[in-house]
């Protein structure tokens, strides 16, 4: 789950056009991954990776996309790109099992269900802004393939304490989306 942040700043029609604007990066950067956009919640982006199609590499997709998101959002700006204003994420990514489908007669949407969506929604809320935050979960799935550093334990509602980590990002000179 990624959120952005920075609704307050920016009239409703200003919102609208910037979310769309970062949310097509998003798209482009997650289909790349072959990871599945679930939907979006005002100005958070919600994705899953291993859906619908079960997938071996799904953790190490979804934090490869996450750092390719964060490396494209701290990029410097060309002239008239956006808005201007500088969006600060919190990637929040939890490893497990998830309930996907439609529910309900009217406006029919995909989405999941489960600890799991809980967790990552964890991860996202309370890690730090800048930063891919990842469960210990996520971090048993990758911990071989990137620097990882272990940030503690946060509470988590009804789970009690749950370990945190953050991804190290690569330097802006190892940029690798386009």
């Amino acid at each position: 789950m990624i959120c952005a942040g920075n609704a307050e700043k920016l009239s409703a029609e200003e919102l609208v056009n910037e979310l769309d604007f970062l949310f097509k990066k998003f798209d482009a950067i997650i289909s790349k991954y072959n990871i599945e956009k679930i939907k979006t919640i005002g100005d958070a982006y919600m994705c899953a990776s291993g859906l619908p199609t079960p997938n071996t590499d799904h953790a190490e997709n979804i934090v490869s996309a996450s750092i390719e998101i964060q490396q494209w959002m701290n990029r410097p700006s060309p002239q008239g790109e956006g808005m201007g204003v500088r969006w600060q994420l919190r990637i929040g990514i939890h490893s497990g099992p998830v309930t996907a489908g439609v529910v309900g007669d009217k406006k029919f949407a995909y989405d999941i269900w489960g600890d799991t969506v809980n967790t990552a929604s964890c991860m996202e809320s309370s890690g730090e802004a800048g930063k891919i935050n990842i469960s210990g979960a996520t971090h048993e799935l990758i911990k071989d393939k990137f620097a990882l550093n272990f940030r503690g334990k946060i509470p988590a509602k009804n789970k009690g304490e749950i370990e945190m980590y953050c991804v190290e990002r690569v330097g802006e000179e190892e940029f690798i989306g386009g």
